[in-house]
């Protein structure tokens, strides 16, 4: 399909810029970013299943309600979650900031927050900066990556490019997430751009798509945050035809969203809270695609599971006990389960196996969960990481 890496993230495609900068709220660092498209752009957006929905995520649902927007902004370090209509007020606010700015319309502004839940913005530091944002927008991907985060240790970005039939496509992505993170659509964040030409239903369609095979295939913690969202903004800056569903050119769009949406996945899994490894966990052999999310998920989000990774301790016997609590009907005298290629139980009993090797491969910087129910022929990968010591330090002073 011609999908290659290229340099850059959201400034990758034409016709995007996008600035980053410190307005108080995590001291130095940046805490603001924006996101802008010379032109307006077709958009399509993914949200949170919490109930408790974040003010910015109230604001955006409204402004995307036409499937278009020109600009994201962000802020970290606090999520504007639960904070009643003042919360509402500090969003609407900063989207009409930034439409001042920019001279654009208000409904044409994207605002996303994450951080701390309960606590207001320093919506004054954050109005004496926002020309300052707009001032320095240009190819800024670092800065646009860093702004966003919080507790992650690295900034998650990624582009592509991709051949059409008339036209090379370029999609680009940043993403923050590191804790909080069990996504119906995790505290994650997702800003996507390209210079696609695409109409909104079906760009809202491949994005969830793509949503349900990336970000919502990997858990840190089994929380699920109140400010999750991911964002495509798509110019037509291109100059290619108009993608249309069906086409050998939407397949091969849809192909290049899927890589950018999977690399920042695996990028928050890898990036989770204290985390020292990425691990995949797979389940094979399920009658059906849901059942074998269920398992991962179950697997994935236990607590005795990741500890044992993190320990690099080959207790099967805690996976198995996993599997048994899924939900799943699941025959104990089929299950099979590997560390990599190393098969440490085979028909519901251990296999003999080097307890040295199984240390070594669960030692690695990426590990491998395999495992088969051997009751049908669907299948699902999930990604989450280990369970460290500083996973509990990190979240036991996080507001202090």
């Amino acid at each position: 399909m011609g999908i290659r890496a290229i340099s850059g993230s959201v400034t990758a495609p034409r016709g995007f810029e996008a600035a980053g900068v410190s307005c108080g709220i995590k001291n130095r660092k940046r805490d603001l970013a924006l996101i802008y498209s010379e032109v307006p752009a077709t958009a399509a957006a993914v949200y949170t299943a919490n109930q408790f929905k974040a003010a910015p995520l109230w604001l955006t649902q409204r402004h995307l309600t036409d499937g278009k927007a020109q600009a994201i902004v962000c802020n970290s370090g606090y999520a504007n979650a639960c904070t009643g209509e003042r919360g509402k007020e500090d969003a609407l606010r900063i989207a009409q900031l930034i439409a001042q700015e920019l001279n654009i319309p208000v409904e044409m502004v994207v605002v996303a927050s994450t951080g701390v839940i309960g606590r207001y913005l320093p919506m004054r530091r954050i109005e004496k900066r926002i020309p300052k944002l707009t001032s320095l927008l240009g190819d800024d991907d670092n800065g646009v990556a860093e702004a966003i985060l919080t507790t992650d240790t690295v900034a998650k970005k990624v582009a592509v490019e991709v051949k059409l039939s008339d036209s090379t496509v370029r999609i680009g992505g940043i993403a923050k997430g590191s804790g909080m993170i069990c996504p119906n659509m995790a505290t994650m964040l997702a800003f996507l751009t390209t210079d696609a030409r695409i109409g909104p239903e079906l760009l809202q369609r491949l994005l969830r798509h793509s949503v349900d095979k990336s970000f919502n295939m990997i858990t840190i913690d089994g929380d699920t945050s109140t400010n999750d969202m991911a964002v495509i903004l798509a110019n037509g800056l291109s100059g290619g035809a108009k993608i249309n569903e069906g086409s050998g050119d939407c397949e091969s769009f849809a192909a290049a969203l899927d890589l950018v949406a999977g690399e920042l996945a695996k990028m928050i899994a890898k990036d989770g809270e204290g985390a020292t490894k990425l691990v995949t966990i797979s389940v094979e052999g399920a009658r059906t695609f849901p059942e074998a999310k269920q398992v991962a998920f179950v697997v994935a989000n236990s607590d005795l599971v990741k500890t044992a990774l993190f320990g690099q301790d080959p207790n099967w016997g805690r996976i198995a006990a996993a599997v048994g609590i899924s939900g799943v009907e699941v025959k104990e005298e089929k299950l099979s389960i590997s560390i990599g290629n190393l098969m440490v139980c085979k028909n519901g009993v251990g296999a003999d196996f080097s307890m040295r090797e199984a240390r070594q491969l669960l030692s690695a910087p990426e590990a491998k969960i395999i495992i088969n129910l051997n009751q049908g022929k669907q299948r699902a990968q999930v990604y989450t990481c280990d369970l460290s010591y500083d996973y509990v330090k990190i979240n036991a002073k996080y507001t202090t």
